[in-house]
């Protein structure tokens, strides 16, 4: 049986302008430490101006940046607990 020890919370901010939308990502860990992430999309100027797309396009590559850095941390905190280079962790 599986229990709930912690829960993450991830808070996402856009800025947008005509041509542009950028994301700022940002976990809290329950050790304190925070990882912060950016991503960004650009609107083609012969398409139409819909910022929910840019927004989900922009938001989705400040995650995937997000998702690498924590992989990056869980790997090295392996090798820094079991004092050996480990596998590298594939997504």
């Amino acid at each position: 049986m599986m229990h709930t020890a912690v829960g993450w919370h991830v808070e996402l901010e856009f800025e947008e302008d005509d041509q542009h939308t950028r994301a700022a990502a940002l976990v809290r860990l329950p050790d304190g430490s925070e990882v912060r992430a950016r991503g960004h999309a650009t609107r083609h100027r012969t398409d139409s101006n819909q910022p929910r797309i840019g927004e989900e396009i922009a938001g989705a590559r400040a995650l995937n940046e997000l998702a690498m850095q924590l992989l990056t941390k869980a790997h090295d905190e392996i090798d820094q607990a079991s004092g050996r280079i480990s596998h590298p962790i594939h997504v």
